[in-house]
């Protein structure tokens, strides 16, 4: 038979790694009653973890993407705000105009241009709002401002006024028989032919190509906007345009509309031409407040849709949610029960630990 010794300090070693072992884990426990998971899911989850860590990084990329959604929620609902506003301006100047239909009177022509130079006014601050330092209409150069104010824009009544030059040059193709010196020499077939011919192509474009052919004299004079407007992706699968622009049919025509009210309503002109002027005028306001409802409309798909998504994904990051719950979620009152035990070991360990301390061989000398 063999004796062996065991001293008491490797006993009491023993029992200090014992102890230091149960602190650690009790820490973690408290960590898991209190969060709910897993302290290190890794070590707790072995394999599955790499299936963890994917389902949260799907569940972040949604989480951005709803974040984002809020903000375009917001441009689209801002935009539609400043459309409807340009909307109505194009209503009250569409009353104006039918109000001073056949109205020859100075005086009273003077208080319809009045009206109608604030109407165009509301209707480029309206073009020109701004959202969280961005232009609503600017579609891809957000930066800069849509639209130059009337007020502002020399060089759009410059291009009016070189267009009516051009129209009497070919008019008065002999010098030495020219009858067309001014606005009031021309006719009513005239005053169309000019505002068809030079007047509505710098707005419009060719029609051939379809409304949203831009013409360039339009991009020289008046827009700083792009024809292209912001595309956000709303979904895992989904990309809807977010902006609308001033390059669009309804916003060219409304400007067109009043040019030609501004420039030539007031004017010395025969009844049948100022008639001309007002009922072309009346006409593109028209067309203006068509367009501008479908630029609205547009709007309200893209929020819709934008409302749709969100729907979506609220149920993706749900399902998502549920499954990385279960994959690093903890029982808490097992978590609990193993402190609870655990502590108990500690405090026993602590207890024996006291008790080697005292022996010594000096008490029993």
């Amino acid at each position: 038979m063999k004796t062996s010794f065991i001293s008491n300090l490797a006993v009491q070693n023993a029992l200090r790694l014992s102890v230091q072992r149960g602190q650690s884990e009790v820490v973690k426990l408290q960590q898991e009653v209190t969060t709910g998971i897993h302290a290190d899911p890794g070590a707790a989850l072995g394999s599955s973890a790499a299936r963890l860590v994917s389902l949260k990084d799907e569940l972040q990329r949604l989480t951005n993407i709803k974040d984002t959604n809020a903000l375009v929620t917001q441009r689209l609902s801002t935009s539609q705000l400043a459309v409807e506003s340009m909307r109505k301006a194009g209503e009250e100047m569409n009353t104006t105009l039918v109000g001073s239909m056949g109205v020859d009177d100075a005086s009273r022509l003077g208080n319809t241009k009045t009206a109608l130079t604030s109407t165009f006014n509301a209707f480029f601050v309206a073009a020109n709002s701004q959202s969280n330092g961005e232009y609503l209409l600017s579609g891809l150069n957000s930066d800069a401002r849509p639209l130059t104010p009337y007020a502002e824009n020399a060089a759009a009544k410059q291009t009016f006024a070189d267009a009516f030059e051009s129209f009497k040059l070919e008019n008065n193709s002999n010098p030495a028989n020219a009858t067309i010196t001014g606005y009031r020499d021309l006719s009513a077939d005239q005053m169309k032919d000019f505002i068809d011919r030079k007047i509505v192509p710098l707005y419009v474009g060719d029609t051939s190509a379809g409304e949203k052919a831009v013409p360039d004299q339009w991009m020289t004079d008046w827009s700083q906007a792009s024809d292209k407007n912001v595309q956000s992706r709303i979904s895992g699968s989904e990309v809807v345009s977010t902006t609308t622009n001033a390059n669009e049919a309804g916003v060219r025509k409304m400007v067109l509309a009043s040019m030609i009210a501004d420039q030539l309503l007031t004017e010395d002109l025969s009844s049948q031409a100022r008639q001309v002027v007002n009922q072309t005028a009346q006409n593109y306001t028209q067309q203006a407040i068509s367009g501008l409802i479908s630029m609205g409309s547009d709007l309200g798909t893209s929020e819709g849709r934008v409302g749709k998504a969100n729907a979506l994904l609220d149920s993706q990051t749900k399902l998502l949610t549920t499954h990385v719950s279960d994959l690093e979620g903890v029982d808490p009152y097992e978590a609990t029960t193993r402190m609870k035990a655990l502590m108990t070991q500690i405090e026993t360990s602590y207890t024996l630990t006291s008790r080697m301390q005292q022996l010594s061989l000096i008490n029993f000398l």
